[in-house]
């Protein structure tokens, strides 16, 4: 019996359920955005959208760290924000188990994406939304497109994880897109950027001896690291255009308050060059992770309120 528990409790690690949390907070912000909008709350969208968000969050974690399995083995800098959940490299559950894991999940994705197109009939964009987010989430490590060894990673990731997630909650609550939720995600998309960014740099030895070519393997650490800051200027030069063409006032205080002083941190560090040092690492990826939930989570609420 202890060594089936401890053989389940290793499992449900493989799937990192506590980043879980950001697919509620984020679908949620696209259901508050839909209200926000005059939209009617329908519960039974909320839980079928709900439903397939987090069974394609699962289906990623455990996909992940299949596939990427040969990078996580070579991997000599693993920290509790990247390079896996470490439970496959220390052999405590089989990697086919894992894939095995994705593929239920995946199912369960279909089935909850399939009631909540095809039985609620939001609108015809529901399916495609759906479905899109479960290509790039499955192909965001598995072959044949392997996209985080493209350079399109980074990018697909954050689209995937901040954009299509709200606005997939906005969606199958409204039946339509509007300029709302289009403009809401840009900020959140940006910030996802620089998380995966940031949690590539502790992973940089062992992804390139593994052949994964994300963009900090690609770029080197310096000009990823430049990038980053970049995209820092970027999303604060972004937030008086959001303001002007159209979204509420109590949106972008809110942002800006929040980020401001961990924007500010990170930036600071970076020019410091720690993202070098291990131990930095933890705290890079603590901060850009909250600085994701937490800002969508601000939001949320600024609409709500708005």
């Amino acid at each position: 019996m202890v060594d089936f528990l401890r053989a389940l409790i290793a499992f449900v690690r493989l799937g990192r359920p506590l980043f879980l949390a950001g697919g509620f907070v984020l679908h949620g912000l696209g259901a508050a955005m839909a209200l926000y909008d005059g939209a009617s709350l329908s519960l039974a969208a909320l839980f079928w959208g709900q439903a397939a968000v987090t069974a394609t969050q699962v289906m990623t974690h455990y996909s992940n760290d299949y596939f990427d399995l040969d990078a996580d083995r070579a991997n000599p800098s693993p920290t509790r924000w990247s390079g896996g959940s470490r439970i496959l490299p220390q052999g405590r559950v089989a990697p086919r188990l894992a894939l095995w894991a994705a593929l239920v999940a995946l199912v369960i994705a279909l089935i909850a994406a399939l009631a909540a197109a095809l039985a609620l009939r939001p609108g015809p964009l529901a399916l495609p939304l759906l479905l899109l987010a479960l290509f790039l989430a499955w192909s965001y490590s598995a072959p044949p497109l392997r996209l985080h060894s493209t350079g399109l990673g980074e990018a697909a990731g954050a689209l995937l994880i901040a954009g299509l997630t709200p606005l997939v909650g906005y969606y199958l609550q409204a039946g339509k897109l509007g300029p709302t939720p289009l403009l809401a995600v840009t900020p959140l998309v940006l910030l996802q950027f620089v998380m995966l960014l940031v949690v590539s740099f502790p992973d940089e030895r062992g992804d390139a001896a593994a052949g994964k070519e994300t963009l900090v393997v690609r770029l080197g650490g310096a000009r990823a690291a430049r990038l980053l800051q970049l995209i820092l200027v970027v999303f604060y030069l972004m937030l008086p255009l959001l303001w002007a063409a159209g979204l509420p006032s109590l949106v972008i205080a809110a942002l800006l308050i929040f980020t401001l002083p961990g924007m500010v941190w990170m930036a600071w560090r970076v020019g410091q060059g720690k993202w070098r040092e291990p131990a930095w690492w933890n705290w890079f990826g603590f901060v850009s992770i909250g600085l994701v939930v937490g800002s969508a989570l601000v939001m949320l609420a600024a609409f709500l309120v708005s």
